[in-house]
């Protein structure tokens, strides 16, 4: 059983940064090479969408929007799933919610282990 804990994030203005975590509790110190990892985010009145992944090899890839200013990483050490978001915008605004499994999915409800989400909130 895996267990999620989102954590990071906040109230910004435009153009700030914020860096969410995604703490997992471990299985083993390769946690990471059996799980696709994946940040999605869900803003008011619009549908979950995904926002950077990790898989398994340890290719990441963020989506095409936001690339520059997201960035996906890992602390292998420590079980965090980090993302870097730069530049902050209006449109980030969104809960932010990390996911795992064996394989990557295009769904977040598809996932076998989902956070709870940490809310990103960016004024103007």
């Amino acid at each position: 059983q895996l267990e999620l804990v989102e954590s990071g994030g906040g109230s910004v203005e435009a153009g700030g940064s914020l860096r969410l975590s995604c703490a997992a509790s471990a299985v083993s110190e390769s946690m990471y090479k059996h799980y696709c990892m994946t940040w999605f985010r869900h803003a008011p009145g619009k549908e979950n969408e995904e926002v950077a992944r990790m898989d398994k090899d340890g290719s990441t890839t963020v989506a095409d929007s936001l690339k520059g200013r997201f960035t996906i990483s890992t602390d292998n050490a420590k079980h965090i799933l980090y993302l870097q978001i730069r530049s902050l915008k209006p449109e980030d605004t969104a809960m932010y919610s990390c996911a795992a499994d064996y394989q990557c999915w295009p769904q977040l409800a598809w996932y076998r282990y989902r956070g709870q989400g940490t809310q990103v909130t960016v004024s103007s």
